[in-house]
C-alpha cells in the first residue's frame, strides 16, 4: 500500500504532458480571444483572433512605434492543425503558419513554419 501511495504522489508531481492543438482546439481555444505573445524584452504582445477571420495586433503599449509600425491587421485561417495568418504590412505581408502546443491551462508554445519559436498566453474572449 505504501508503494502505491508513493507512486501516486510521484505521478501527481509530474508536469502536465504537452499536447498539440488540433484544428478543433484552435477554433475553440484561440479564435475569438486575445493571445498574448511573450516578447524577449519582458512584455506581452496582444493579437486578437476575431471570429470574422481577421487578426489584428497593437504593440503601442510596448513602445514598438519607435522601431516598427506598432499596429497591423490581416486574416487568419486554419491549415490542417496549424494556425496561419497574413498581415497587411508586418513580415512584408507574407503568410505564415504555426504549430501550437499546450503547456498549461492557458499557455502554449508556438513553432512558426520557418523554425522560430516562442510562448504565449491565452487571454479573454473579445
Amino acid at each position: 500500500m505504501r508503494f502505491f501511495l508513493v507512486l501516486c504522489a510521484a505521478l501527481l508531481a509530474l508536469p502536465a504532458q504537452a499536447s498539440s492543438f488540433s484544428a478543433s482546439d484552435i477554433r475553440s481555444e484561440i479564435i475569438g480571444k486575445t493571445i498574448y505573445l511573450a516578447t524577449p524584452f519582458g512584455g506581452e504582445f496582444p493579437l486578437n483572433y476575431r471570429s470574422s477571420g481577421r487578426v489584428d495586433g497593437d504593440g503601442e503599449a510596448l513602445g514598438l512605434g519607435r522601431w516598427v509600425q506598432p499596429q497591423d491587421a490581416g486574416r487568419w485561417w486554419i491549415d490542417g492543425n496549424r494556425l496561419c495568418q497574413q498581415f497587411e504590412n508586418w513580415y512584408n505581408g507574407s503568410p505564415m503558419c504555426f504549430d501550437l502546443t499546450r503547456t498549461g491551462a492557458n499557455t502554449l508554445n508556438w513553432v512558426r513554419d520557418n523554425g522560430e519559436t516562442g510562448t504565449a498566453r491565452i487571454g479573454s474572449a473579445l
